[in-house]
């Protein structure tokens, strides 16, 4: 579908919702990036998994990278509270190396893959460079990143820590690790915010989420232009 249609489409989809839901969407939108992204192997807490997707609602991250290697990922809807609607969930299910398949469809698209790990003298999540696109990668609760995303990482980094416990659980790292790039990202002179065409592909997904039976006013729409 070309971007004069989906626009249209877009436009058309707005008069099934309400005014206050269409401000909504137009003044979320600007706040979303792809400049950040978060990549999850193998998460198989459903507590844990959820409260990341929210995570990532909160502070603008629109896409979701899931690695299911071992374990299927699955949303606690008590605790993601929607917020996996909102959001882009790409999952690697398909090959023995789901990990690397990930990592380089990533790459092909120009993110830097940087692990998550409180092993490694690295650097701080503070000074991690957003020059380029980052994936950050986060591991299982006990267990952390497999070593083969450990080996196939391009970075690592740590969050500061000073006490006894050895790391903090994985909804809590995601937390503070996208608060810190985002209000970092956000205050910075980069270009991080979707492009034009993208806010339309958001816009079409959330608003398509907000709406019963979108297939067929979406395909009885689209047969009346062609």
């Amino acid at each position: 579908m070309n971007p004069a249609i989906k626009q249209q489409l877009l436009e058309y989809l707005y008069t099934f919702i309400s005014d206050h839901k269409r401000s909504r969407f137009d003044e979320i939108i600007k706040y979303r990036t792809r400049h950040v992204t978060v990549v999850l192997e193998d998460i198989y807490q459903s507590q844990n998994a959820s409260a990341v997707l929210r995570s990532c609602d909160c502070f603008g991250v629109q896409d979701v990278h899931v690695i299911e290697n071992r374990y299927v990922y699955e949303i606690n809807k008590d605790v993601a509270l929607g917020s996996y609607k909102w959001l882009n969930l790409i999952k690697y299910n398909r090959s023995e190396n789901n990990t690397l398949d990930a990592f380089q469809k990533l790459r092909d698209n120009g993110y830097r893959i940087v692990a998550t790990t409180p092993h490694t003298n690295d650097q701080l999540i503070d000074d991690l460079p957003l020059d380029g696109k980052v994936a950050l990668v986060f591991g299982t609760e006990l267990e952390g990143l497999s070593q083969q995303a450990m080996d196939a990482a391009d970075e690592f980094v740590k969050l500061p820590m000073y006490g006894f416990t050895e790391s903090f659980n994985i909804s809590v790292s995601a937390a503070l690790s996208l608060y810190c790039l985002t209000e970092k990202l956000r205050k910075s002179d980069i270009h991080w915010a979707l492009s034009k065409e993208e806010v339309i592909d958001v816009k079409l997904s959330w608003v398509r989420n907000a709406i019963k039976k979108v297939d067929m006013i979406e395909e009885a729409f689209l047969k009346s232009i062609i």
